[in-house]
């Protein structure tokens, strides 16, 4: 019997899960009739609830709650599907009206769009970046949980130790100068957070009037202020302020939290369950939310007594107030206007039926908050706070402390710096510190998450479209001239390469690194290698290598994987930054038709396998090790003059020849299969008859 009530309990499970409530509510109704156990049937009771609220049959769902409730309090484990229910209905409600939404909050910041924190939806205070590019609040840094989650482009950035991440300082200066006035009402309400952390509720309260005065549009001085009544008692004003808060910035969680908090307060539960649901519906993982939501739907659906009031009891009454629930979510979207905010909104039935409040609020910090709201509309309209002076545009403000010119591609280090990223590379690859402070940056060097500034990006291109446009036509034509393979290669002064062979580098003096790192930028993945000569500098024959990977190291080495690709021949070169270019002429194989393709065939073949003599005659030891570094002797090609650079194994068995680089080059500079094939054939009868002796 248990084992067929475990198989149908699974069943219901599973219906649950497959979206069939109907199925799901029908089976826990048929278990309960059999269950004795109380335990079991308070949670079979509120699973079947669970199945109604999800089917939309709410009202029998609630009914059968709270015929649950009477068998025992609901614990939050119990109320847990029906929070989700009702928060996720909110949810999808506002996914349906997604572009009230984005509406809303354009116009809650008007003109402010990009210089807002993500964290707190406020203005941008003590902006610090973090590796992906996007950048908060400090503050807002410091209260989130490790590890820190971009809210923007939800980036683990790892960050562990946020201590050694600072103040943008090019970003948190222009925003100083652009927004004094936000700058000042933040500072204010820092001394006001101070205050009220040190009891001065008074002083802080004073604190917090200022800077609403200074700005007026910013949700979190109202939320902040809602805290502060609070804690006064002032639960009429607290509401105020936090209904004034969700009006600035609807979908701010916190805001509704604190309008839920005041609500708590005057014993309006309803209404404060409504607002914790908007919250979660903002925020899911919200604890408070949850906990207080919880504890407010428990006691919603506890018996009746003659402590709980008798409309509390009426799920017709909770059931209005749900379908209410939607249009207070969206009504304060739809309240505000793309020029001016809702003016207060009107005093609540307390208020109106206590006589005392007019009294206490000619009191001096109650005239302050009046002058507060009476300006509140004049300062919307006559402070342009949102928008950016154009005699304020100064575009030295916006330059590279390293190159003075305009950012290109800007990036911003853990200690608060910011350059162009080529600017910031190239001092990099001279010595692994900060230009400007000399602090370490070994580790950040090593895991290159260069990502650029997004909001300094955006501010130049949107606040100087025409510097910006110049400097990157500049910047497309030098990655246009650098990524011409015929003219300007960049050229490795070090060994001989050979085409196909792998040539695996370690790069660490400072012009290969950016000669590498440019080869990579353009896309073009390639650079020429020469042989270094005594006399020339380097010698006018060459192979383009192909780079396939890269390995950095903390002290701004590399190792780079590369393969031999094309042979050229030097026309001229120059010096750039440091390294060489070239303008290059490629070879390729003259083709032989007819009798001498004949004759060319038969030559191959013979020194083919005059070459497998050789290499197996090879030690172990040393074969092994060879074919470590250049993989094994290649096959023959199908097609012998397929290639223009001629069979692989050729330029193998040359590689791997026990010759000096000035007896290899010859080989790189002929045309003539037939040439290259009679000169392998010399070297290893060469060989043969040296080792008979």
């Amino acid at each position: 019997m248990g084992t067929q009530c475990d198989s149908m309990l699974h069943l219901a499970a599973e219906a649950f899960q497959a979206n069939n409530f109907e199925l799901a509510a029908d089976i826990y109704e048929c278990q309960l009739a059999s269950a004795g156990d109380p335990e079991s049937r308070l949670e079979l009771m509120v699973k079947r609830a669970d199945a109604l609220a999800f089917g939309g049959k709410i009202a029998e769902a609630f009914e059968v709650y709270r015929q649950a409730s009477e068998k025992d309090k609901l614990q939050p484990a119990h109320l847990s599907q029906l929070l989700n229910y009702l928060s996720d209905s909110i949810r999808r409600h506002d996914r349906i009206h997604g572009s009230s939404r984005k509406a809303a909050e354009e116009r809650c910041r008007p003109g402010l769009e990009d210089f807002t924190c993500g964290m707190c939806l406020s203005f941008l205070f003590e902006p610090v970046t973090l590796p992906c590019g996007h950048c908060f609040c400090k503050r807002c840094l410091e209260r989130e949980e490790r590890p820190v989650m971009c809210t923007e482009c939800r980036d683990l950035s790892k960050v562990v130790d946020l201590q050694t991440y600072r103040v943008n300082v090019v970003l948190s200066s222009l925003l100083a100068k652009w927004f004094p006035f936000l700058q000042q009402a933040e500072r204010l309400r820092r001394e006001g957070n101070g205050l009220f952390a040190e009891r001065k509720v008074e002083a802080a309260l004073e604190k917090y009037n200022q800077a609403i005065l200074t700005a007026p549009t910013d949700h979190i001085l109202f939320s902040g202020r809602s805290q502060i009544h609070s804690s006064l008692k002032h639960h009429d004003r607290a509401l105020r302020d936090a209904e004034m808060a969700c009006r600035l910035m609807p979908f701010w969680s916190k805001g509704h939290v604190r309008k839920a908090q005041a609500l708590v307060s005057l014993g309006r539960t309803e209404d404060a369950l409504r607002e914790y649901l908007i919250c979660l519906s903002i925020e899911p993982d919200c604890r408070l939310a949850k906990a207080e939501a919880h504890r407010l739907l428990s006691d919603f659906l506890a018996p009746v007594s003659d402590q709980v009031p008798q409309h509390i009891s009426d799920c017709s009454n909770f059931l209005s107030s749900r379908a209410n629930i939607k249009k207070g979510f969206i009504e304060p979207v739809q309240t505000l206007s793309s020029d001016s905010l809702p003016a207060e909104s009107p005093p609540s039935a307390s208020e109106r039926s206590d006589g005392s409040h007019l009294l206490k609020r000619k009191r001096r910090s109650s005239e302050k908050e009046e002058e507060v709201e009476i300006s509140h509309q004049k300062k919307v309209k006559c402070d342009s706070l949102g928008s950016v002076s154009r005699d304020l545009l100064d575009p030295t403000d916006l330059e590279c402390s390293l190159c003075m010119r305009l950012f290109y591609e800007p990036v911003t280090t853990p200690c608060g710096h910011t350059f162009c990223l080529q600017c910031l590379e190239r001092c990099l690859d001279h010595n692994p510190m900060c230009p400007l402070c000399k602090e370490e940056l070994s580790e950040y060097l090593v895991q290159r998450q260069y990502c650029k500034t997004v909001l300094m990006e955006n501010l130049i291109s949107k606040y100087l479209p025409s510097a910006f446009m110049e400097r990157q036509k500049v910047h497309e034509e030098e990655m246009a001239e650098l990524s011409n393979l015929n003219k300007s290669v960049p050229i490795f002064v070090c060994t001989m390469a050979f085409p196909t062979v792998p040539c695996p580098l370690h790069i660490f003096e400072p012009c290969y690194r950016l000669m590498i790192r440019r080869c990579m930028e353009t896309g073009t993945n390639c650079f020429g290698m020469c042989l270094g000569d005594d006399l020339k500098g380097f010698a006018g024959y060459g192979c383009l290598l192909e780079i396939r990977n890269v390995k950095f190291f903390s002290d701004g080495r590399s190792v780079v994987d590369t393969i031999g690709r094309r042979r050229f021949k030097i026309i001229q070169h120059r010096e750039r930054d440091g390294y060489t270019t070239a303008d290059v002429e490629y070879l390729e194989d003259v083709k032989v038709e007819g009798i001498a393709e004949r004759e060319l065939q038969s030559l191959h073949d013979a020194v083919y396998d005059q070459a497998l003599v050789w290499v197996n005659s090879l030690k172990a030891e040393q074969k092994q090790r060879i074919e470590g570094h250049f993989g094994p002797m290649p096959k023959k090609d199908p097609e012998l003059q397929a290639s223009p650079n001629g069979p692989s194994w050729c330029w193998w068995l040359v590689a791997v020849l026990p010759l000096e680089g000035r007896a290899q080059l010859p080989f790189l500079a002929l045309t003539s299969l037939k040439d290259r094939l009679s000169g392998i054939r010399k070297v290893l009868l060469f060989m043969s008859q040296s080792r008979l002796r």
